[in-house]
């Protein structure tokens, strides 16, 4: 609403000194992250630092923009590589997605719908500060020709904004399998209007993979020789599945945890990265303490999947675990927004103290919590 949102994304730079190491089951962190802001006086105050400070990473602003203009391109299945191509000529006269930078910085991005060969998008690259960018540029699906008989192609057109939220300028969607692939015409370079977002199937795909973790509450961890007064949360990554491949299947995959409200330094921990793969395997566990009983009600485990790269970490799913109740100490936040399945697994965990609840739970795109120093 009225909040002014920073206009940064998370802080890339790698200076979470907190977690630089790896710590796998059953090695317990010798000085697990402190929640020692939640309980206390000092918690208000940095609370109320944290309530306005949600960002968003990437929001589809699908409403925002009017669509318009059109797109040329052809399609062809080269027989000899077993690979259907979509030539992407250029498109003329789209809308304004920056009103206030009066501009446009389109890509073209393709999926195949349904997505049950799980084959991904393909995106052209991005021309900047144009309505009528000319690419000139093949995506290629290596695909059996007889599957693309019940395959939708969709073509949609973006403007990438530096700061992750991607505005929709249209889309075109072919039905392949009333396609004429010998007909000459087909292809030829053909001018197809854009249309307004008009396929759900494209929206639900952008699927973003899920995760596969447990968490336990121990109310009494046992401290050298005390038992201590605060409870601590035990949260075990074990791994991920299907993550997006933003770039072919060269995804390095690292989770970052923060409990919010605690956005400080020393809330945050994270996994080590693996390389390669879209189904990593993490086996992490992270300890946090601080926790009386009253204060699981308060607070919310934010887990965050980024995509390793030499100049920057790509934001690619999260989760927010917690009750889901809109407040937090009596304030109104943005990032108490669990669904019913994360609340569900935090409800497990409060009611079966000392036991692992684990679960696999889709990510989602999120507002990002801004990250105190």
């Amino acid at each position: 609403g009225e909040q002014s949102w920073p206009a940064f994304t998370y802080d890339n730079r790698e200076t979470d000194t907190a977690s630089e190491s790896s710590y796998s089951l059953g090695r317990i962190k010798k000085s697990p992250s402190s929640l020692t802001t939640l309980s206390g006086s000092s918690g208000m105050a940095s609370l109320s630092s944290v309530s306005g400070s949600l960002m968003s990473i990437y929001s589809a602003d699908f409403g925002d923009v009017d669509v318009k203009g059109n797109i040329q391109f052809a399609i062809d299945y080269v027989e000899q590589l077993n690979e259907l191509h979509i030539f992407i000529c250029q498109c003329k006269d789209l809308a304004m997605a920056d009103v206030k930078r009066q501009r446009s910085d389109p890509y073209v991005k393709t999926y195949l719908l349904p997505e049950k060969y799980k084959l991904g998008k393909r995106k052209t690259s991005v021309k900047k500060k144009t309505f009528n960018p000319v690419y000139n540029e093949i995506l290629r699906y290596k695909i059996e020709k007889g599957l693309l008989k019940n395959q939708s192609l969709n073509i949609s057109v973006w403007h990438n904004d530096t700061f992750g939220r991607n505005s929709f300028l249209g889309e075109v969607e072919l039905d392949l399998g009333t396609w004429d692939w010998n007909d000459k015409s087909n292809k030829q370079m053909n001018w197809f209007p854009l249309k307004p977002r008009t396929s759900t199937m494209a929206f639900k795909l952008e699927n973003r993979g899920e995760m596969k973790l447990a968490l336990q509450y121990v109310p009494h961890p046992v401290g050298g020789k005390k038992t201590l007064s605060t409870g601590e949360v035990h949260i075990w990554v074990k791994e991920c599945h299907d993550l997006p491949p933003l770039r072919g299947n060269r995804l390095n995959s690292f989770i970052k945890c923060t409990i919010l409200p605690d956005t400080s330094r020393k809330s945050r921990q994270k996994t080590r990265t693996v390389a390669k793969t879209t189904n990593p395997v993490f086996n992490h566990t992270m300890v946090y303490d601080g926790f009386r009983p009253e204060d699981l009600k308060e607070a919310c485990i934010e887990l965050t999947v980024w995509d390793h790269n030499k100049l920057a970490n790509h934001f690619l799913g999260g989760l927010r675990i917690g009750l889901g109740t809109g407040k937090s100490y009596g304030t109104t936040v943005d990032w108490m927004d669990s669904t019913s399945d994360e609340t569900a697994l935090w409800e497990r965990m409060m009611n079966s103290p000392n036991t692992w609840i684990e679960d696999t739970l889709p990510l989602r795109m999120l507002m990002v919590a801004k990250l105190t120093k």
